[in-house]
């Protein structure tokens, strides 16, 4: 039987292109890039012959070196890889193609289809999408070139490789002109218009983040994962989130474009995959997908000689508490605390509002752990490779790129990211941590390391720790380089399990256990718990890094998770919410308190416009050494006041006086309402079992497995893969028939040949996408739910929109993406 390998389809599909990269300049814009640096996909580029690797979006003085040991006359072959709308990535293209001297072939590949790319509101391109945009884009060049070619001599080394300036503002319009105004900016052409330049643009839709060859999520800058997935309605909680369900089903042509963008990914990953499909669904928005999906599939589709599979739609909002969660899982804890890359300055489609997500690529630091290696050494290395480069010209570029070494650090030098094909003995290391919990994945990287040492023939104390094993490994670049998968691994688990930040972590899951039990108990004891912890949060803001306390944000996070756990646990306590309107009241003192002591809280949505009178109303405090509370002048007595009766000067200060506690008092009103509106906000979270399949399937999977444990709580996803592969029946979970099968239901279903539904655990193959993202412990759990069923006959294959981490999801949920 063949097993169903997401990273080696990637990989396969990038080598049947081997032609494409042959003396060819590859950009990548950067989810593409993301995408590339887990596969390990940039030196295979360079293995197929291409000249060079780039940055679609930055333009770097090393690109500049390319074209050096080309002649004069030379023509360039140019390939870009997108996973953005192709109006979208245009200016980009058009001002890497100009860069060059002259452009024989440019070869566009993008993960977004021609249906996509017309079905997209706003988009200039319609059904024939590829063959518009070649179209286009030859013009624009052309013409670009023309209005160029007579300035050659102007401004030869200020904007060298850059045509159109990085700062240019507004977007080149797509749209067939005469006339029009192209870009006007200062040049450097040192060729001449010749030979027309041919344009391809083909549809590559496996742009994919691959954690391990079962699991993967898309990339945090593409269209796919950008786009909004809820419009601001009723039910909406956030534009990067799905709806909440509730039963209603949404047409194609009303739903959002990160919908239509996700099923028309899915369809063509899957038919990339050769995978016939029986579509199963959870949640509003997934059955959208669903059912756009199924629209998609023809009769030829079905009758292909195809794997079958099932594919298994979950919307995220059916089980927040899981991915606000802080759970047993390594990977999560790295991405929770190593830095992340930052995201580039391209702008998202114009016409439509874009989620900001969270970058995958994880920077580890190796500054530390390879100290041996200067980084000096490595800029030396290149100085003299560029020096002996014969090249016609190239002195001064050669002296401009030389000069570039002084804009690194030895931090930027000494980054590492996370690779999912670097492997032991053909076992992918991410993977091996994305199976198990956290201390038995950091024994695993020890016996890894050690045998890794023992290879090199150096010796380490078997009980050191992670640290010294890694410094061991760095002696020299060239067991460096042989190493270099473990190395970034365990350098990262090093930094993630470093005191402070294992201490924070821990923390979370002591509080979300305790939140879980007196959840248990009464809503009176969640409520005190909840106050407890944000009212130490205030006074322990300074403290919390070093002593593992929660900072203000932590206790708004933990806050959303208690709240949901309310809403399961005391659905009907209050008329509005899960607290009674005491317990109510104590929090909202609390978490005004909480903001009045801490400004930067002002960064969530609920509070937008008052970081200014926050500010200064806490500045007045501390210099004059009085509490948040209202101060005592604003309530004086009838006797104090009639004292005053007739003194000019005295009557002066007391109107200032007044008007300064009317200020703090109109703040603190301010403040209220805004704190009521958070309130409603989260009694909407506490709603989400209002569907009433949800609800059913929900109280079903928590009598059966395991729910009356607080210690042992799984996620939705082990609870709902558990009772698939024991086939049980799932309340809620809908099948959407295939052509084949509708065709049978309605014909000739009155002939008694209807056809029978299907069952999930009845498929080899199943694929779970959850529609919003998922985390590393459900990854896990996932696993756990397999290995625990005992069908080893079954491939699970896990995939979602992005990567969560809690962090993430207290974003999504109050900050610029909510619909607080």
């Amino acid at each position: 039987m063949a097993f169903v390998n997401v990273i080696n389809c990637c990989l396969d599909s990038i080598r049947e292109l081997s032609e494409e990269f042959k003396d060819a300049v590859v950009y990548l814009d950067a989810g593409c890039t993301e995408s590339f640096k887990f596969l390990g996909a940039l030196p295979i580029l360079l293995e197929l012959g291409a000249l060079a690797v780039c940055s679609l979006e930055s333009v770097s003085t090393i690109d500049s070196a390319v074209g050096w040991n080309q002649n004069s006359d030379a023509q360039t072959k140019v390939v870009f890889f997108t996973c953005r709308l192709l109006s979208d990535s245009h200016r980009y293209i058009l001002r890497r193609l100009t860069a060059h001297k002259q452009v024989s072939q440019c070869t566009i590949y993008t993960s977004i289809s021609e249906t996509g790319h017309s079905a997209y509101p706003g988009s200039p391109l319609g059904p024939d999408a590829y063959h518009e945009y070649q179209s286009l884009l030859v013009q624009d060049y052309e013409e670009f070139m023309k209005k160029n070619d007579s300035k050659i001599t102007t401004t030869h080394a200020h904007n060298k490789g850059n045509l159109i300036p990085e700062d240019e503002e507004g977007w080149l319009q797509l749209t067939p002109r005469a006339g029009d105004d192209t870009p006007k900016s200062p040049s450097f052409i040192t060729g001449h218009v010749g030979q027309k330049m041919i344009a391809y643009v083909y549809h590559f839709p496996l742009i994919i983040c691959p954690f391990s060859p079962k699991f993967f999520v898309l990339p945090s800058e593409g269209s796919v994962s950008e786009a909004y997935l809820s419009a601001e309605q009723e039910n909406a909680i956030s534009s990067g989130l799905p709806l909440l369900s509730t039963g209603t089903f949404h047409d194609g042509e009303d739903v959002p474009p990160g919908v239509a963008l996700t099923s028309q990914f899915l369809y063509h990953l899957t038919t990339k995959m050769d995978l016939k499909l029986e579509i199963f669904s959870l949640g509003d928005m997934s059955r959208a997908i669903g059912k756009l999906i199924t629209d998609m599939s023809s009769l030829y589709d079905v009758g292909r000689r195809k794997r079958s599979a099932g594919l298994l739609l979950i919307d995220r909002t059916v089980d927040l508490l899981t991915a606000c969660s802080h759970g047993d899982s390594l990977v999560d804890r790295i991405f929770s605390s190593v830095p992340r890359g930052t995201r580039t300055a391209a702008k998202g489609s114009q016409n439509q509002p874009n989620i900001p997500r969270a970058p995958l690529d994880v920077q580890i630091p190796l500054a530390d752990v390879v100290q041996e290696i200067p980084p000096k050494t490595n800029l030396q290395l290149f100085e003299s490779f560029l020096h002996g480069w014969s090249s016609y010209n190239s002195g001064t570029q050669i002296n401009s790129l030389v000069s570039v070494g002084e804009d690194f650090s030895e931090c930027e030098l000494l980054n590492g990211f996370l690779v999912s094909t670097e492997s032991f003995n053909g076992t992918p290391y991410l993977e091996s941590t994305l199976d198990r919990r956290t201390k038995d994945s950091t024994v695993l990287l020890k016996k890894l390391l050690l045998e890794a040492l023992r290879k090199e023939k150096i010796s380490v104390n078997p009980k050191a720790d992670l640290q010294v094993m890694i410094k061991a490994l760095c002696k020299t670049q060239s067991c460096f380089m042989r190493n270099k998968g473990i190395i970034q691994l365990a350098a990262a688990t090093s930094y993630a399990m470093s005191e402070t930040h294992r201490a924070k972590w821990d923390s979370f899951v002591s509080a979300e256990k305790i939140l879980n039990i007196s959840a248990g108990d009464t809503s009176q004891d969640l409520s005190s718990q909840m106050c407890d912890i944000i009212n130490k949060s205030c006074f322990g803001e300074s403290e919390s890094a070093s002593q593992g306390l929660f900072s203000v944000e932590d206790a708004f996070l933990l806050t959303v998770t208690g709240y949901i756990l309310a809403g399961e646990n005391f659905p009907t306590s209050g008329s509005t919410g899960p607290f009674s309107w005491q317990e109510e009241h104590f929090l909202k003192e609390a978490i005004v308190d909480a903001i009045l002591e801490n400004p930067k809280l002002a960064k969530y949505k609920f509070l937008n416009g008052l970081f200014n009178d926050l500010e200064a109303n806490l500045k007045k405090q501390k210099d004059s050494g009085e509490t948040t509370e209202i101060p005592s002048k604003a309530v004086e007595s009838d006797d104090d006041q009639w004292g005053n009766w007739g003194e000019e000067e005295e009557d002066a200060d007391k109107d200032t006086s007044n008007e300064n506690v009317y200020s703090d008092m109109q703040l603190k009103l301010e403040l209220r309402d805004r704190v009521d509106n958070l309130f409603k906000y989260l009694h909407k979270l506490t709603s989400l079992k209002g569907n009433k399949g949800i609800r059913e399937l929900v109280s079903s999977l928590e009598s059966s497995i395991g729910g009356d444990d607080p210690y042992s709580r799984k996620g939705l996803l082990y609870k709902l893969l558990t009772r698939i592969l024991n086939k049980y029946d799932v309340p809620g979970l809908e099948y959407h028939s295939s052509t084949v099968g509708r065709l049978f239901k309605s014909g000739f279903g009155r002939f008694g040949l209807g056809q029978v539904k299907p069952s999930l655990s009845d498929q080899n193959v199943i694929l779970v996408f959850v529609v919003g993202g998922m985390n590393g412990i459900e990854v896990l759990e996932a696993h756990e739910a397999l290995s625990e069923s005992g069908r080893a006959d079954i491939e699970v294959i896990l995939g979602g929109t992005t990567f969560l981490t809690p962090a993430d999801m207290l974003d999504l949920l109050l900050g610029d993406s909510s619909y607080i």
